[in-house]
């Protein structure tokens, strides 16, 4: 079999001779975390009979920073990417999800020269209805090599992520990174232990019939967002001339494996239903590498009114909206951003050619 596939170690080698300055650092702790991402998808794998399902029994860890309930999977997987990445030398330091801090390395492991930001275990409220979760990482260069980074060090705009990917634990376990030079998937073979390439240079088609997105926060969206949704529903016989799909599966890793497998496009915009948050995913591990696999991919991610990967952080779990795929759809949502729109009124009276006319703010 290895005579006729491309495992993740010679597929890193060969990029590697591409560029013969390079260290083998980044291969390093690439490999680093596909191990992580091992061992989460065997605990995964495990459910119910490995003891791993609900809720934390920590008491001080049972809601993290993000003021959300842990998993037992949750505390487990963060371990996992903590200890597979803390000794190797490739990192000066972490940020994870799961800690309000970044992590720093005990004394007696060297600091390296790139800083790794994950979320250990997206989608964790899948995981007692056995739906498909996963692992998002992201590897920046560390502004000062060899020393503990301060937070800012982190507060990087994800045009500059080296390297970005996401494991995605379902029937079958695939990891799928990019390190700029286009968007690779790796299955994990269970006999071998070893992610072989299933799908070298993924691309995501301009054009979709299909979007996702969470419908029970309407009242709350943006006109742009009500306009493109109602434009997507109103279907063949509506101003987009096709019929659309709608999916929503609360997991991102899933939502992006999706649109990297069959197309299509992604919504969780910005809108009102909490003030005090513009958007809901976190920007340095969430938005921001799943932004690079999505370009490096030939689609486009955007707040709804710019590049995502432009976005410059300003705190470590800051949150963004995020809306990603189809690059034609994208363009169209920020068109509408754009755009001043009346919302049509279902009444006579308040409709563009009644006696009132309502104007949606």
């Amino acid at each position: 079999m290895l005579t006729h596939h491309t495992t993740l170690v010679k597929f890193l080698i060969e990029e590697r001779r591409r560029h013969p300055e390079a260290s083998g650092d980044l291969n390093s702790l690439i490999l680093d975390v596909a191990l992580a991402c091992k061992a989460i998808s065997t605990r995964v794998a495990q459910g119910e009979l490995g003891g791993v399902l609900g809720a934390s029994d920590a008491v001080d860890g049972a809601v993290n920073v993000q003021g959300e309930v842990q998993q037992k999977l949750d505390v487990l997987a963060n371990d996992y990417f903590l200890r597979a990445n803390e000794w190797g030398g490739q990192v000066a330091g972490m940020v994870t999800e799961e800690l309000a801090e970044p992590y720093l390395l005990p004394a007696q492991y060297p600091r390296g020269k790139y800083l790794l930001v994950f979320d250990p275990l997206d989608g964790s409220s899948n995981i007692d209805v056995n739906v498909s979760v996963g692992s998002i990482f992201s590897i920046l260069r560390a502004p000062e090599p060899g020393v503990d980074p301060a937070p800012e060090d982190f507060l990087q705009p994800g045009s500059q992520q080296v390297c970005a990917g996401y494991a995605i634990y379902g029937p079958s376990t695939m990891l799928v990174l990019t390190v700029g030079t286009g968007v690779h998937a790796f299955t994990l073979d269970p006999t071998l232990g070893e992610f072989v390439l299933s799908r070298p240079s993924i691309q995501i088609p301009r054009t979709t019939n299909e979007f996702a997105i969470n419908a029970s926060n309407r009242r709350f969206w943006e006109p742009a967002v009500q306009r493109y949704i109602d434009e997507c529903l109103a279907g063949r016989t509506g101003p987009r001339g096709k019929d659309f799909n709608m999916r929503w599966v609360a997991s991102l890793v899933a939502e992006t494996h999706r649109i990297l497998t069959r197309g299509g496009v992604f919504l969780y915009p910005r809108d009102a239903k909490d003030p005090a948050k513009p958007g809901r995913l976190r920007l340095l591990y969430e938005a921001n590498p799943i932004a690079f696999l999505v370009e490096q991919a030939g689609g486009k991610a955007s707040t709804g009114r710019k590049r995502l990967l432009d976005v410059v952080p300003t705190s470590l779990h800051q949150r963004a909206p995020l809306i990603f795929g189809a690059a034609d759809e994208v363009e169209l949502i920020e068109e509408y951003h754009r755009s001043d729109y009346v919302r049509p009124s279902t009444s006579p009276l308040y409709g563009v050619r009644g006696l009132y006319r309502v104007v949606t703010a």
